[in-house]
């Protein structure tokens, strides 16, 4: 039953139709006083926008397992939005993501009830609304009337009352009076998770890493945790890279881009569609973070202590970021490249990703070549074979969530558990794939000690026949500097709120010759 004073639920959400009109922009929605909508549901719009219906579409996609990032291009073409509608639906779709556990904590108090008992699709629709209202700059009319147009489209006539009712509340208070409203008091793990919308396991995870890896002190941790946590829910930037050998960082500057202060291949996109650029297009550059770059750029150019095979290996090579400036690399250093991906959906990307580098491999006599294969297997199967191996280790992606900000929710402490053993037996294999003299880059993009120091510490435990090397110096900007604040020990350390990077754990360990 309903709260007394709570908006009544509709009973049987029903199917959706076609939105209609665009995005909105404005003054700040939360504010009290003329803007806040009193029109009834009868008088709101019959149906939703086309940008605000592609975000739902978005966040229906995710509760189904898609990737966002993935699924969303497909979703812009579709409702074939112009360039303003799209940038209002990326900002709606991904702010939501991002901040579904604070305005969850929101609804929650508003409807008076838990949202388990909100049907999935109509919290969607009050998550969208409630990002509007607290989070962007539409007014509050306007996020309230297109909220239940929405709500009317994808889930029937029924609910636009309950939306309306919720919204109207929403709407009375600033987004800072929710926050002293809904986040417990005392800094508190649980009030962290609430304001800055994380699951407090994830909180707790990021605290121990920042604690783990030397970032933070037990004094410094709480501000450093918060910045980190702020990182997360702001935007990443469209990081491209110009892949060596097949284009320069001035083609992507020529097409708009501006040169990254970060990698020397670099640049970064502020506004448009990276697939408008030819580079892009043609593969011979990518959308890339700077820190992955960078991690292959280190191992591309680490000094060997001994003749070793010119091949390299790339044991985890899906969906092809990094295999893409390895071979690149590979191929200037007169070596031949061979990645290897268990899944065949994703060795097919890979394929796609290396179609220029493969035909360029071609020309000069060397060779690329991409493998469906488990990577746990190769070090038995090939022993010795290669000179330099990256291991990029499937993990929790919990550095990554600026990009992926859906994986935050999908992400469960059991992940650790299982992800623990797949990331020891693929070490293990590269360590015996890799000639003595060779080098082993074993990186993730996870912050958690449970899958960086801990997985190399138990491997090599077992052995006498690897180094650890320092891998610090061959971290270096686009100017060629040393970046700052990578740590005190031999691991390079990239963080979010430091380096402006996903996070990146990079150990590089050397076979003895």
């Amino acid at each position: 039953m309903p709260a007394p004073d709570s908006p009544r639920q509709p009973r049987r959400p029903q199917g959706g139709g076609r939105g209609g009109g665009g995005g909105q922009g404005g003054s700040r929605g939360g504010q009290r006083g003329a803007q806040r909508s009193r029109q009834r549901p009868s008088d709101r719009a019959k149906h939703a926008e086309p940008a605000r219906f592609a975000a739902y579409t978005l966040l229906r996609a995710v509760a189904d397992g898609a990737y966002a990032n993935l699924e969303f291009p497909s979703i812009l073409r579709r409702h074939r939005l112009d360039a303003r509608d799209a940038a209002f639906a990326t900002e709606l779709a991904f702010g939501t993501l991002r901040m579904q556990g604070f305005y969850d904590a929101v609804i929650v108090q508003a409807a008076g009830r838990p949202a388990a008992k909100i049907d999935a699709g109509v919290l969607d629709v009050l998550r969208l609304g409630a990002h509007q209202l607290l989070g962007m700059r539409v007014p509050s009319h306007a996020a309230a009337d297109q909220t239940v147009g929405l709500a009317r489209t994808v889930s029937g006539a029924g609910a636009s009352g309950f939306v309306n009712a919720v919204m109207r509340r929403v709407s009375e208070r600033t987004r800072e009076e929710w926050v002293a409203l809904v986040v417990p008091e005392g800094g508190s793990t649980a009030a962290l998770a609430t304001e800055y919308s994380h699951p407090e396991w994830v909180v707790s995870a990021l605290r121990g890493a920042l604690l783990g890896h030397g970032r933070a002190t037990a004094e410094t941790v709480d501000g450093e945790l918060r910045t980190l946590l702020e990182s997360d829910n702001t935007p990443a930037k469209v990081s491209l890279v110009a892949r060596p050998g097949l284009a320069t960082v001035d083609e992507l500057v020529e097409a708009g881009a501006t040169a990254s202060a970060t990698s020397p291949y670099g640049a970064v996109l502020d506004s448009g569609d990276p697939g408008a650029i030819a580079a892009i297009r043609e593969r011979r550059a990518a959308v890339q973070d700077e820190g992955s770059q960078l991690l292959a750029v280190a191992l591309a150019t680490a000094p060997v202590t001994a003749e070793v095979p010119e091949r390299w290996l790339d044991l985890c090579a899906g969906p092809g970021g990094k295999s893409g400036v390895l071979g690149a690399l590979a191929l200037e250093a007169e070596a031949d490249l061979v990645a290897v991906e268990v899944s065949e959906h994703r060795a097919q990307l890979v394929r796609t990703t290396l179609e220029p580098i493969t035909a360029r491999a071609s020309a000069t006599g060397r060779r690329v070549e991409v493998r469906t294969a488990d990577g746990r297997e190769i070090g038995e199967a090939e022993p010795a074979a290669y000179g330099r191996v990256l291991v990029d280790a499937p993990c929790t992606g919990l550095g990554a969530l600026r990009r992926r900000p859906e994986a935050r929710w999908r992400r469960q402490p059991a992940d650790l558990a299982q992800l623990g053993p797949l990331q020891r037996d693929l070490l293990r294999s590269a360590l015996d794939a890799v000639a003595p003299g060779g080098l082993v880059g074993y990186a993730t993009c996870s912050p958690h000690p449970a899958e960086t120091t801990f997985v190399v510490r138990d491997v090599l435990k077992k052995r006498d026949d690897i180094e650890v090397v320092d891998a610090r110096d061959l971290f270096r900007d686009a100017a060629g500097a040393v970046l700052h604040d990578l740590g005190d020990g031999p691991e390079v350390q990239l963080w979010p709120h430091v380096h402006g990077t996903d996070a990146m754990f990079f150990t590089l360990l050397r076979k003895k010759a």
